[in-house]
């Protein structure tokens, strides 16, 4: 990929404030983020990481504790718990408890990446979507545990949400075969998204080409990013990006779009240095800080 070719900062991108120099890290959010399994301790991992590389003060990481020794050594900046786990290692429905007690604690929430499918997951998935209070992202196998609701029930949420579908996944949502053929029809999908959006009272970030970030009354698309970035695991990085961001105050879809268009900065600039080939999600948190760089630098009026 040419740097050149690299997109400009459109003038009505949310932006954080500026820091002030009397701070401290409990003034940029506590995120907790819910997830990992078995062979899928990373995916949490890389959320949380993303958070951190976002401007959160703290995030705490809550696991499965069968992976918990796995998942704390990815970054020394991450408090990591291990909770009840089932012999598959995926958390066991007695964590449920546990997690609501921890999420008491955090400005944000992000629930979903690698936490498995289990009965039990699923049940504290729900949980987590109807009585949370605070903003809250769901992503990955929390989507497909949120499929097994309906839209009233979806509708009953206690506090702010964000959902991060891929197409299968939005299919999914939907009731749909994720492998049916609508898959590959994007205007079709990005019309459900927003009519999902509003009957729910959710914001929705429809991930693929020029991601669609919509809520009730209104829609963006996403200006940045590459093809490089079809990789396992840079869906967890805009996870990461996007609770960080609630937890320093932002609102749901302002989050959202802010968060689509610095995921995809940092996948265009791994792709100018690396290719879109050889590019992975670890590549995307590497460039988050150049990322970030462009999304708060001074803009011309």
């Amino acid at each position: 990929m040419d740097p050149r070719a690299i997109a400009d900062v459109p003038a009505d991108l949310p932006r954080l404030e500026s820091r002030k120099l009397a701070t401290s890290k409990r003034d940029y959010g506590r995120v907790i983020v819910v997830g990992g399994s078995s062979g899928m301790a990373g995916a949490p991992a890389l959320a949380a990481m993303a958070a951190l590389r976002s401007g959160a003060g703290l995030v705490e990481l809550l696991v499965p504790e069968s992976v918990v020794v796995i998942a704390a050594g990815f970054d020394p900046c991450v408090m990591t718990r291990g909770l009840s786990a089932e012999c598959d290692g995926t958390f066991a429905a007695a964590a449920g408890d546990a997690i609501r007690a921890r999420c008491e604690a955090a400005d944000a929430v992000a629930v979903g990446p690698g936490i498995g499918r289990s009965l039990a997951v699923a049940e504290i998935v729900r949980d987590l979507w109807h009585a949370l209070p605070q903003p809250a992202v769901f992503d990955a196998d929390a989507l497909h545990a949120l499929a097994r609701l309906d839209r009233c029930e979806l509708a009953r949420h206690a506090g702010p949400r964000v959902l991060t579908p891929h197409a299968g996944e939005m299919l999914r949502l939907l009731g749909i075969d994720p492998a049916d053929d609508r898959s590959r029809d994007r205007p079709w999908l990005e019309e459900r998204a927003a009519e999902m959006a509003h009957a729910i009272g959710a914001v929705v970030a429809l991930k693929g080409p020029a991601t669609l970030v919509a809520d009730a009354a209104r829609r963006a698309h996403n200006e940045s990013g590459n093809p490089g970035m079809a990789t396992a695991g840079t869906g967890d990085v805009f996870t990461g990006v996007v609770v960080a961001l609630l937890a320093q105050g932002l609102a749901p879809f302002a989050a959202a779009r802010l968060a689509a268009w610095v995921h995809g900065r940092a996948g265009d600039l791994a792709a100018a240095d690396l290719g879109e080939i050889s590019m992975t999600a670890r590549d995307l948190l590497a460039r988050l800080s150049g990322a970030w760089r462009a999304a708060t630098a001074p803009r011309s009026a």
